[in-house]
């Protein structure tokens, strides 16, 4: 029983040492070594991409602008006539810009017009995106609404019917719109009825 056991670790032991031993290429410190390395290239890389980039630009600037003029030791006349130099540079610039705008959207039109002729022709119709809704925003919606409404009635007056009060103004009126004359003859028989 303990010949068994004694070879049965003897041959787990063999089995370890073979996996120990047949690690493969890619070990756990290769991959981290080989990381470093492509962190390494990649921000080297990075870093001259930027480089170029800024000489381009500063290229660009220096052909566009022109070499910057010494402002310091100008006269009054040198400063308009740089000044007038600027001012049609950028007059030129501006007009450049609104053509190559102009140009641009002229593309894109006909582009959009050839997408919707090959669309056609295919018998292919694109779906337009359709914008995701809510369930509950339209009922909550509503219920917004009838809350307004509700409120409104709310904070309306009260206002009393004057049904019969409006009778009685109406006959105070024709009573203050007749003469006084008409009225004097009342008054009379009135008193007449009171003296007698």
């Amino acid at each position: 029983m303990d010949a068994k056991k004694a070879e049965v670790r003897a041959r787990l032991a063999q089995e370890a040492a073979a996996k120990k031993g047949k690690k493969g290429f890619m070990t756990p410190e290769r991959k981290k070594k080989l990381r470093l390395l492509l962190r390494k290239k990649a921000a080297e890389e990075l870093k001259k991409e930027q480089e170029r980039k800024s000489a381009e630009r500063r290229r660009i600037i220096e052909e566009r602008c022109g070499k910057p003029k010494n402002l310091e030791d100008a006269n009054e006349a040198e400063l308009q006539t740089i000044c007038k130099e600027r001012h049609n540079k950028i007059g030129k610039l501006e007009s450049d810009k609104y053509d190559l705008e102009w140009t641009n959207k002229l593309k894109d039109y006909e582009i959009n017009e050839l997408n919707i002729l090959v669309n056609d022709l295919r018998g292919k119709f694109v779906k337009p995106a359709l914008k995701k809704v809510s369930k509950y925003e339209n009922k909550f919606a509503k219920l917004q609404k009838k809350a307004a409404e509700f409120n409104f009635r709310n904070q309306l007056k009260q206002v009393k019917k004057k049904e019969f009060e409006m009778e009685e103004d109406e006959k105070e009126k024709k009573q203050e719109a007749k003469p006084e004359w008409a009225n004097k003859g009342k008054d009379k028989g009135a008193s007449e009825v009171e003296a007698a």
